[in-house]
């Protein structure tokens, strides 16, 4: 069982969405945090020399007929467990403590009324403290030797503890940006329960990542695509950086790249890194295979398989091939499916971690699988990424082929480039690109008639997006200044032809995902 050089907080996944975000949290503190699925036994967690655990919270009811539930032995450990929502709840009846569904369900704010000011984990905590709910359950009655020190409105036992056994609940999210306080608990529970030290960061990820891959790699060789986009740069530099010349990078071009694409990626890495480098121009492939596909989830899959064939035929130039790289991500991983193999729900697949055969000859290597989007930006940095590359907006696996609504033609394809074109340069001539999670366009499957050149139109219609986001688990649309939008619409419409309308998407997510498809 592996153990950690560095002090370590380790989350077990009850099949929650959030359970990256509380490891993330405990890595903003410098403390190593990672995930394991609920079923990891006692003896696994004791041979990891761990200083605490966190159960995250999770979809089911905890009273309903085979909810997940930890290995019992885990609280015989002797070390400081914090429960969070499900977390708690399940704690509580494993303790002897009982958990019913209340006339009164609590979601979104509810202010804390602090009943021990004594408690470890409210240790500057403010009454009235605001915290994000979302229940249906609540404990009803405390397991034997717990207190409880918080309640709020709906929730009495809003937080409880057990500080002989060094055991704490809380019915909130702390690890959300909603609930004001959520670093401070978190922080009384790593530092003041579980002593640990600040003693982690991105050079010591790259420090421990490098030697995994070393170990899993061996002598063998691993492909790698090249999409021209931060995650899979910085997974190819990593790698590189691990084995060397074992490493070989392809570049497919798809059809399905942004304008200068294709040559911006090659010169980037021929120029600059001295790593293996072969190009497929695959274009006429995929959008063979895309011809007449207008359904979203086709789509994707499509491109997935595709792309894995491209690089089959590629793989057979470099020799013999053990393992295919991909810059996953978690986001990417926990809208797919649950990390651990929980019940969390998918929302939608991705082409890092969807459309792959499930006889891929190759095992699959994923140094950034348990990272968020600005982990990866600061990973990049660590690694000497130039600033241009590493701060680059995010862009799908599938390209274009998810911002082309409706059937996917080179001819649309080419609108579509040069839309985005002009949306970023004006973003940028405006200062504002750094500012802006992800900005992206659109086309839609639909016409408008316009008035251009004072004859009547009907062309096609383009949707302009831009959120703002820590993590691309939630996100909200960007308030441009109106000029910048006039001027950007006002550009398309007259330099673009075949484009006749501009909208601006002011959807947040949720209830809307950023891409579109």
């Amino acid at each position: 069982m592996q153990q950690f050089p560095h002090d370590t907080v380790i989350v077990l996944d009850f099949g929650a969405q959030y359970s990256q975000l509380i490891a993330r949290r405990v890595r903003e503190m410098h403390v190593y945090s990672q995930i394991v699925p609920y079923t990891i036994t006692a003896a696994e967690l004791k041979a990891m020399q761990i200083k605490g655990i966190i159960f995250s919270g999770g979809p089911a009811s905890v009273r309903a007929e085979g909810s997940p539930r930890p290995d019992p032995g885990i609280y015989d450990l002797g070390i400081p467990i914090l429960g969070i929502c499900y977390g708690l709840q399940v704690m509580s009846i494993q303790n002897g403590g009982a958990v019913e569904r209340p006339e009164k369900r609590e979601y979104g704010f509810a202010d804390l009324t602090i009943l021990q000011k004594e408690s470890s984990l409210l240790q500057g905590i403010t009454d009235s403290s605001r915290l994000w709910m979302s229940h249906g359950d609540s404990v009803c009655t405390l397991p034997e030797g717990f207190s409880h020190t918080g309640s709020t409105p709906n929730c009495p036992y809003t937080v409880i503890e057990n500080e002989a056994k060094h055991f704490y609940g809380v019915q909130f999210h702390p690890e959300v940006v909603h609930t004001t306080q959520g670093k401070t608990f978190l922080e009384n529970f790593v530092f003041g329960v579980c002593k640990a030290e600040a003693n982690w960061d991105m050079g010591s990820f790259v420090a421990s990542a490098v030697a995994e891959i070393r170990e899993k790699v061996g002598d063998r060789q691993v492909l790698c695509g090249l999409s021209g986009g931060v995650d899979s740069a910085v997974a190819a530099v990593l790698i590189h950086k691990a084995i060397g010349d074992q490493l070989v990078c392809v570049f497919v071009n798809n059809g399905l790249l942004r304008k200068g694409e294709a040559e911006m990626v090659q010169k980037l890495f021929r120029d600059n890194y001295n790593i293996r480098l072969q190009y497929a121009d695959a274009e006429q492939a995929f959008l063979s295979a895309l011809k007449g596909v207008t359904e979203p989830e086709a789509k994707r899959k499509i491109i997935g398989k595709v792309f894995v064939d491209t690089f089959y035929a590629e793989a057979r130039k470099a020799g013999e091939i053990s393992f295919l790289a991909q810059g996953t991500l978690y986001p990417d991983v926990i809208e797919s499916k649950s990390p651990s193999g929980g019940p969390s729900a998918t929302i939608k697949s991705h082409h890092n971690v969807g459309g792959l055969p499930e006889d891929l000859k190759w095992e699959l290597l994923e140094p950034l699988r348990e990272l968020f989007k600005d982990e990866v930006r600061a990973l990049g940095r660590e690694l000497g990424l130039p600033q241009e590359l590493v701060n680059r907006h995010p862009f799908p696996g599938p390209g274009l082929g998810v911002r082309c609504i409706g059937e996917v033609t080179k001819e649309r394809l080419d609108t579509l480039r040069d839309v985005d074109a002009i949306f970023i340069e004006e973003i940028r001539k405006a200062g504002l690109y750094d500012d802006i999670w992800q900005a992206l366009a659109c086309l839609l499957p639909v016409k408008s008639v316009g008035v251009q050149g004072d004859e009547r139109t009907y062309e096609e219609v383009c949707s302009l997006r831009a959120v703002t986001s820590e993590d691309a688990m939630t996100a909200d649309w960007y308030r441009f200044p109106p000029e910048v939008l006039q001027h950007a619409a006002s550009r398309i419409c007259n330099e673009v032809e075949g484009v006749n309308r501009v909208l601006y998407d002011i959807t947040s997510k949720p209830p809307g995902t950023i891409e579109w498809e």
